[in-house]
């Protein structure tokens, strides 16, 4: 069983990730969209950290999310490496704020 305190964290959590969600769904490949794709990778990093965690029912129940290849083939362009470091960043302090 989930304690309150951790029940309390995973829902405010998932409130920034409705948050990230719905400010960066109209993401286009563009160098000028570089913070609106780290948020989405960001977002995307919390949705992996989630699942690792058990929690990803959690995430199923609040959005859908996107495809695990959302930056397939831009990985090496501004935006992928954006996106790429917003995902890492977004999967460890998920982490780290959900194991304490």
């Amino acid at each position: 069983m989930i304690s309150q305190d951790k029940e309390n964290t995973i829902q405010r959590l998932l409130q920034l990730l409705q948050h990230l969600y719905s400010e960066t769904g109209g993401l286009v490949e563009s160098e000028s969209d570089l913070q609106l794709w780290y948020n989405r990778g960001y977002a995307n990093g919390m949705i992996q950290a989630f699942a690792e965690l058990g929690y990803a029912q959690q995430v199923l129940n609040t959005l859908e999310s996107d495809a695990g290849d959302r930056i397939a083939g831009q990985e090496f362009l501004p935006w992928g490496k954006a996106y790429r470091h917003g995902f890492e960043m977004g999967e460890k302090e998920t982490k780290e704020v959900l194991d304490s």
